[in-house]
């Protein structure tokens, strides 16, 4: 699966950031872990890891009686997908326009500043 196919929901990014964090876990690893995160039942995590599956955002290995789960892709696919789209929906794909939003409605500290400035000095050296 390419970066840019990458296309989960925001109850998935719940499942996918456990799953990144933890892997490999078991589905009752996972489903203890989100339990305490989120108000869902034990049967609704285990459909979001049949979907992330199908969607082939997971991979399982049965063991047992159990399944272990694993990501089949990385999270910055993931980040990378969802910025994308993000961008194209909110900013009609102006990157300027996102960057600008952000700097006028945060509070940075003087080392995000300096990382900030660095980032800009590569972009325009390019």
């Amino acid at each position: 699966m390419s970066p840019t196919e990458v296309s989960i929901s925001d109850a998935e990014w719940q499942v996918m950031n456990v799953v990144w964090d933890g892997q490999p876990l078991t589905a009752q690893e996972i489903i203890s872990r989100l339990e305490s995160q989120a108000d869902w039942a034990p049967a609704t995590i285990k459909t979001m890891l049949h979907r992330l599956v199908r969607k082939q955002v997971l991979t399982y290995e049965a063991q047992g009686n159990r399944y272990v789960y694993r990501a089949a892709v990385k999270r910055s696919a993931c980040i990378r997908s969802a910025s994308r789209s993000f961008l194209q929906l909110v900013f009609d794909g102006e990157p300027g326009s996102l960057l600008a939003h952000f700097l006028k409605n945060s509070k940075l500290s003087a080392d995000e500043i300096a990382d900030l400035r660095r980032i800009l000095d590569e972009q325009e050296a390019r």
